[in-house]
């Protein structure tokens, strides 16, 4: 079982920055895909960034402005993001799979197996 904890979320003014952590614990694996997902009010949870060795994917909603990291020897994952906008305002979950997804399927939340409890990201002035 793994378990995954996200940290760093708050209120930021727009064109602000934020980054965001996961920290997994239990049984991880190097080759999990790991994603960034968010779920805004009134709406479904979508897609942000996943990586996979060195495969990274973004939404186009934060290509260029978010950048997806991790650190295999620390079991983290993190979510640097930039010039930050209203519409960036979600409850953002960190997921993980037990085996890699095969690339273009990093967009479906159902084919990850664990999930963190989500952290508030609130873009406002």
């Amino acid at each position: 079982q793994v378990q995954l904890v996200e940290s760093g979320g708050g209120l930021v003014q727009p064109g602000g920055s934020l980054t965001l952590s996961c920290a997994a614990s239990g049984r991880t694996s190097e080759n999990s895909t790991m994603a960034w997902f968010r779920q805004a009010p009134g709406k479904e949870r979508e897609f942000v960034t996943a990586i996979a060795w060195s495969f990274t994917e973004y939404d186009d909603s934060v290509k260029g402005r978010f950048t997806i990291s991790r650190d295999n020897a620390k079991s983290s994952l993190y979510l640097h993001m930039n010039s930050l906008k209203s519409e960036d305002t979600a409850v953002y979950y960190c997921a993980a799979t037990r085996e890699p997804l095969y690339r273009g399927t990093y967009y479906r939340p159902y084919l990850y197996d664990y999930w963190g409890q989500g952290t508030q990201v609130t873009v406002s002035s």
